[in-house]
């Protein structure tokens, strides 16, 4: 269980075969730097939620990640644009091979509002730690930049997408990344989660 006076970031459960559970520690190891780096007191366990979950909106942060397939029902569709729209983030990390669904998903959430590539001056590049160029790339998964991508909903971001980036890779003790690789992506977590709370 959560602490009531604690921020907790939950990890999205969905069906349609990508590996949501990927690197089941990224989350733990990102909530200690947090706490180690600024005052979002936050939870170290993981909390996994799914968008029909009766205590999905208990969770102000949503998290997703993997390498295939995201299938939502159309319950699940809606509840994620009622979460979205009520004060909800979600955090995307495409960890190669979820971009085409998560896209196609976004869409029927929000058939009106596309995602666009924020701009190098955008406040989640600049929260806490600088980056004056944009997304930092942790993992090659194709050739050329990351992009750092976001959904508004009436002027607020309500979502915001890594791709060809894999921020959540450097959260995680699997790959044996260099040391500056996981204090790089560790401060963009950290950026990400301070302008969620903030904005």
């Amino acid at each position: 269980m959560c602490s009531a006076q604690n921020f907790t970031i939950a990890r999205l459960k969905y069906e349609g075969g990508g590996d949501w559970y990927n690197d089941p520690d990224i989350i733990p190891n990102l909530a200690q730097e947090l706490n180690k780096r600024t005052n979002i007191k936050t939870e170290i366990t993981e909390n996994v939620v799914s968008l029909n979950d009766d205590n999905l909106f208990q969770y102000p942060f949503l998290f997703v990640t993997g390498h295939g397939n995201i299938n939502l029902s159309e319950e699940e569709v809606k509840n994620l644009r009622e979460f979205l729209t009520n004060g909800g983030f979600l955090y995307a990390d495409d960890d190669y091979g979820m971009d085409e669904s998560f896209r196609r998903e976004m869409k029927r959430a929000f058939p009106d509002i596309d995602l666009v590539e924020l701009p190098v001056d955008h406040p989640i590049y600049h929260m806490i730690y600088n980056f004056p160029n944009g997304l930092p790339k942790i993992h090659e998964h194709y050739e050329g930049p990351p992009k750092g991508l976001g959904l508004f909903y009436q002027d607020r971001l309500v979502v915001f997408y890594s791709w060809n980036s894999n921020i959540s890779d450097g959260w995680t003790d699997t790959h044996n990344d260099p040391q500056e690789k996981r204090e790089i992506a560790f401060k963009m977590g950290v950026n990400i989660v301070a302008y969620a709370l903030t904005h």
